[in-house]
């Protein structure tokens, strides 16, 4: 209503009360409005007798389109207009509703937009409606607004409608909107001018062609779309953006496509170009790895650039705000945000994470994310996020009574979080079946209440180690699983030592040893220890526990004389802390044992151990896994001392025990298998070692996998005893592809890869390539001599095997001068008795006989022969062999000796 004039009134009570107008203006209505010039009721009284009011001077009153125009005095109790509206022109085309997003700063060209220009605009192969969908931030709205924009300037549009798909209520405002304006619809009724506006759209045979352009951006649920999805037609282009990625939004021919994050070549082109537009330039290393640590999410790269221009600061000064776990992510955000953005990064996820935890299971999305939060966000395994304590975690967060979830539950909230784009969740993967990007991850730890954190951590500590499988974890599963456990770590390390140190600390560290990562392993247990020694104390259990690892992978690493040093130490502590028959006390006790037999004293092991198995019989009992363990141990360095016919019946006997507690396919059990195998292979029975081992290979390749440790070292084994049998060519097929695979499965300088290559060497020798082997153990020993030492034992190993090649390929003095000088290590490091001195000593005087020299070797084996009797006894193989080649030397030397 418009309304022109001048109002006077005298009070009520004056004798002489009137109502004046005058010197009213023009009015002018339009649109079905009222205007009025002069005075409109209600009527004026004085002393309750109507009074007409003095009306004078009134101006014009002008009504268009059904409008009401009075000039002048209107009186009466009840007025009743009906006013015509009269409809509204349709607007001319080419004609645009709704605001189009402003150009982003430093706006790429994405590969996403030519696939949707090349979707829309196919010729006959176009899909009419596109969605183009990913999660919040990665700039969907932007690479609309550009197809919008960039189509509506180039003329290939008659109508371009813009809506915020919000909610259902926009949605509606927009269509109707258009509908007034296209369809001379009721703009009174939004509901009925929104399906006219529809029903306009459809393709009429008559009518004229109307090329239109409806982009839909923002659809928080795709109900609120529910019949307002514009029409198929050839003439026309649905264009929608949401985080949303429900089936029900790709009916009618809908096709979506997934935008996703900058490439790494995208991001520093955008940080480049956004700095060099406020005259700021950062090194590209340094923008690299922002890009990096952003995780190429376009709104957090736009926020940084901000953040860095408001605030001064160089790149990496905003890195290491970023690095700091006390900065909350809301801390690295600009005061202003760019690009007329609505929200901040931190706030980006929220309402998403809202509707995903109203969809079924209701209440379920938000504690997911919070476990997956704590996790790897480059892969969780599906079994972590549906272990036990990560089922126990969600039922605690359901209102009401407790509430029994099941896996089952736990994998629809997988869902629900995948269905708004927080999570990508791929059955398929099943190592990596649920991926989260880092900064979603951030904003959610971010979101936990200060009080809950550290319980977050130690469940999602939980819930890996429950996912860890006890036996047959492949190399991969392993890797994945490490992967995770060494996220929670980042997220809470100081979590995981109270009240004491989480039992996944340890798993991570012996899944490195299990797979050899042995390099890894020690340095992961000495900064393990560090931390314990910090939080609980050194002479804490689980301090000791630590040491005890650390000392085991030094050793598993080839550093035996260490390890037996350390474990030394460890077991003194022990004994004064946990007493002697603590269960840490004998697993330290049976290591030491093992690794003093690996330095060469067999026969000490042999001691220390059968006292050992006895503690442990008694306080552990018979079918313990650390007895079983021990059992095998003392077997094998058994076998290793010469008492090869005591080691097979040990090993005969602990198999059928090992078999029955632990199961045939156990990785112990397969172990012990092979152990007993190599036994009997020592002891001069190769055939049937062979026949023991073909199908023990193929059993632990079935139960383990192709790159399990004890998958490796049975098949070395395997080709060892092919090799014993003569077959030699099979023997280097065999051991060549076991190298291979300890290549890509263990660390390239482990022990079981020198020994390997090693014995292929021998056997390439054995097949009469005497260069290739001589090549190989130059550069094996080199790398040894570097990795492990000049006095390790397992260089030590690779010169004696070089030294026989030598002698082999004709070089008799050669190898007899290698072996000559070979020996004082041995005796230094090995002792002057040990089997490998004796072997040694054996070989030079052979070599020295063949080069010419039958005296010489007839002394040399006179004078080992004593020592081997006294070492061995005179019934031994050895001592056998020994008297056997002495009495031939001298047959030589006397030879020589009539000759001369």
């Amino acid at each position: 209503m418009a309304i022109g004039g001048k109002r006077q009134q005298e009070p009520t009570d004056a004798p002489d009360a009137q109502l004046t107008v005058t010197d009213t203006g023009n009015a002018a209505a339009t649109s079905g409005a009222t205007a009025v010039t002069g005075y409109r009721s209600p009527h004026p009284e004085t002393n309750g007798v109507p009074t007409v009011p003095g009306v004078s001077q009134t101006g014009d009153a002008t009504a268009t389109e059904g409008g009401l125009a009075n000039t002048g005095y209107i009186h009466t109790n009840q007025l009743t207009v009906v006013q015509r509206r009269w409809p509204r022109e349709p607007a001319a085309w080419p004609h645009q509703i709704g605001v189009i997003p402003s150009k982003a700063q430093a706006f790429q060209h994405r590969s996403e937009a030519n696939w949707l220009r090349a979707a829309i605009d196919g010729g006959g192969t176009a899909v009419l409606g596109q969605i183009l969908t990913g999660m919040g931030g990665v700039g969907k709205t932007q690479l609309a607004a550009d197809y919008a924009r960039t189509t509506w300037k180039d003329g290939s549009l008659d109508l371009l409608v813009w809506v915020t798909a919000s909610g259902r209520s926009p949605v509606v405002s927009g269509y109707a909107q258009a509908g007034v304006e296209l369809c001379r619809a009721n703009p009174e009724d939004p509901e009925q001018a929104a399906r006219a506006f529809l029903a306009w759209l459809t393709p009429k045979a008559a009518a004229e062609p109307c090329r239109w352009l409806i982009v839909l951006d923002d659809i928080a649920d795709p109900d609120d779309l529910r019949d307002l999805w514009p029409p198929v037609s050839p003439y026309g282009r649905t264009l929608a953006t949401t985080r949303r990625r429900d089936a029900a939004l790709t009916s009618e021919g809908r096709r979506r496509i997934e935008v996703g994050l900058f490439t790494a070549t995208e991001s520093i082109t955008y940080l480049s170009a956004f700095l060099a537009g406020h005259d700021r330039h950062e090194p590209p290393d340094q923008l690299t790895a922002l890009a990096h640590d952003l995780g190429h999410l376009p709104l957090a790269l736009s926020q940084a650039a901000a953040y860095l221009i408001d605030s001064g600061e160089d790149v990496a000064a905003y890195r290491g705000l970023l690095a700091a776990r006390s900065t909350a992510l809301a801390d690295t955000a600009p005061d202003r945000l760019p690009d007329d953005q609505a929200t901040s990064l931190a706030a980006a996820w929220s309402l998403s994470i809202d509707r995903a935890d109203t969809l079924r299971p209701v209440g379920l999305a938000r504690p997911m994310l919070h476990l997956a939060a704590q996790l790897d966000p480059n892969g969780i395994p599906q079994t972590v996020l549906t272990s036990q304590p990560a089922l126990t975690h969600l039922g605690q967060h359901l209102s009401g009574e407790s509430h029994q979830i099941s896996s089952r539950d736990a994998v629809r909230a997988l869902r629900a979080l995948h269905r708004l784009h927080l999570i990508e969740h791929d059955r398929d993967a099943p190592h990596q079946a649920v991926r989260v990007h880092q900064l979603i991850q951030r904003a959610t730890r971010d979101s936990l209440p200060h009080s809950q954190r550290d319980q977050m951590v130690r469940t999602a500590a939980d819930a890996v180690l429950a996912a860890w499988p006890a036996t047959g974890v492949d190399a991969a599963a392993a890797a994945r699983l490490r992967a995770n456990s060494d996220a929670v770590v980042h997220n809470g390390e100081d979590a995981l030592y109270q009240p004491t140190m989480h039992q996944a600390l340890f798993r991570t560290g012996k899944s490195l040893g299990e797979t050899g990562q042995v390099n890894a392993a020690v340095e992961y247990f000495s900064h393990l220890l560090d931390v314990a020694h910090r939080c609980l104390g050194i002479d804490h259990p689980d301090s000791l526990a630590t040491w005890r690892h650390l000392a085991t992978s030094r050793a598993e690493a080839g550093d035996m004389a260490g390890a037996v040093a350390a474990l030394e130490s460890v077991l003194e502590h022990m004994l004064q802390i946990l007493g002697p028959d603590h269960p840490d006390t004998l697993v330290t006790q049976n290591n030491l044992a093992k690794w003093r037999g690996a330095t060469g004293d067999e026969a000490g092991a042999v001691a220390t151990l059968e006292l050992l198995l006895e503690h442990m019989l008694q306080f552990l009992g018979p079918d313990h896994s650390d007895t079983l363990t021990a059992r095998n141990d003392l077997a094998w360095w058994q076998g290793q001392a010469g008492d090869e016919a005591g080691a097979i019946a040990a090993f005969e006997h602990l198999q059928i025990d090992q078999e029955r507690v632990l199961g045939r396919n156990h990785p112990d059990t397969l172990m012990s298998a092979g152990n007993l195998a190599w036994c009997r292979g020592a002891a001069g029975d190769a055939a049937k070692a062979l026949t023991e081992l073909e199908p023990l290979v193929e059993r632990t390749l079935q139960a383990l996998g192709p790159d399990h440790r004890t998958t490796l070292a049975t098949t070395h084994t395997y080709a060892i005893q092919l090799a014993a049998t003569g077959n030699f060519a099979s023997a280097v097929t065999t051991l060549e592809s076991v190298v291979t695979r300890m290549l890509r499965a263990l660390d390239p300088d482990h022990p079981d890869i020198f020994y390997a290559r090693s014995n292929l060497a021998t056997y390439k020798a054995q097949t009469g390539d005497f260069p290739t082997a001589v090549a190989e153990y130059e550069q094996l020993i080199e790398q040894a001599m570097r990795v492990l030492g000049s006095g390790n034992r397992i260089t030590l190993y690779i010169q004696q095997a070089l030294a026989n090649c030598r002698g082999e390929a004709g070089d008799a003095a050669g190898a007899a001068a290698a072996f000559a000088e070979l020996l004082d290590s041995m005796v230094r490091v090995l002792g002057d008795n040990h089997s490998d001195v004796l072997a040694a000593r054996y070989a030079r005087a052979g070599w020295q006989g063949e080069a010419g020299d039958a005296a010489g070797a007839a002394d040399a084996f006179a004078e080992l022969l004593e020592d081997v009797e006294l070492v061995l006894g005179e019934s031994h193989d050895d001592t056998l062999a020994t008297r056997e080649a002495l009495a031939h030397w001298q047959g030589q030397a006397s030879g020589e000796t009539s000759d001369s």
